[in-house]
Order: C-alpha cells, then structure tokens, then sequence
C-alpha cells in the first residue's frame, strides 16, 4: 500500500461525511463550553476540597485534549481515482491500489461502506455512512461507478 499523497488533480472524486462532521464539531464545541464553565465555577464556593488556578487550567486543557479528540470524526474520508482508491478513517490513510480492489460494498444494515479486498479482507470506508442517508446512496453510486472505470 502506497502513501495516499497525491495532487488534487490526481483524484476523480472526494467523499466525506457531512452529519458526522457537523455533529464531531459542534461535540467539540460543547465539551470545551463544559470544561471552562465547570473551570470557572470550581473556585466560587467552598467544597472543602482546596482548587488552585492551576487546577482551573488543567481542566480547560483537558476539555481541549477531549475537543481534539472528538475532532477526529471530521477526518474520514474517501478519494478515487488513476492512482487507487485512498481512504482516510479516524487516523490514518491507505492508498489501495487498483490491482487490490475487489469493490466498494454497503452491506445492509452496516452503519459504514467498506472496500472490499483480497482474501475476503476489508477495509472501513468511515467517508461514506448511513447516518448521510440521500447523501451516502449519491455517493455509493458515483464510487461504484468510478471502481468499475479503473477496474475495466
């Protein structure tokens, strides 16, 4: 598998989850509200328990560090083209290259598509999800119809 860095004019078609970015972001978006919010109130009143500015800053850090982490969710996505197909999950890409496609599948009732591969493997495509509904069917029809162009 190849590295997946490739110029933009090498690629047909990109796809990529709207819902699940949308709801990643505004997910990041609370979590910090939360961590400062509960940062700010930690020193107003007495528990017992002795909080230092230090500690104010340690939770708003990690309300950021939880943030990050709920933005991988914006990653994902899936680039087809002369050079393969390359998806990109939560943290990585993989070029596939076409001699390694065996097709793009959406199993019923799987939330994810998958690339199908050599010896019954496969790979999660999280770029195309049922959550995306009208969306995902659109883009399941274009990347099947790009597989079979560079697999003819």
């Amino acid at each position: 598998m190849a590295s997946a860095t490739q110029r933009a004019a090498d690629w047909d078609a990109e796809f990529r989850p709207r819902k699940t970015m949308y709801l990643a972001a505004a997910a990041a978006v609370l979590i910090v509200a939360i961590h400062i919010g509960v940062a700010l109130v930690l020193k107003i009143r007495n528990t017992g328990v002795n909080f230092r500015t230090s500690d104010q800053w340690s939770f708003v850090a990690l309300g950021l560090v939880f943030a990050g982490l709920a933005l991988l969710f914006t990653r994902p996505r899936l680039r087809i083209g002369a050079p393969g197909v390359a998806v990109r999950n939560l943290l990585g890409e993989k070029l596939i290259p076409w001699s390694q496609v065996r097709g793009l599948r959406f199993p019923a009732g799987k939330r994810f598509a998958r690339l199908e591969l050599p010896a019954d493997e496969y790979l999660p495509v999280l770029a195309i999800q049922s959550f995306d509904t009208d969306r995902a069917v659109e883009a399941m029809d274009t990347a099947r119809d790009l597989v079979a162009k560079y697999q003819d």
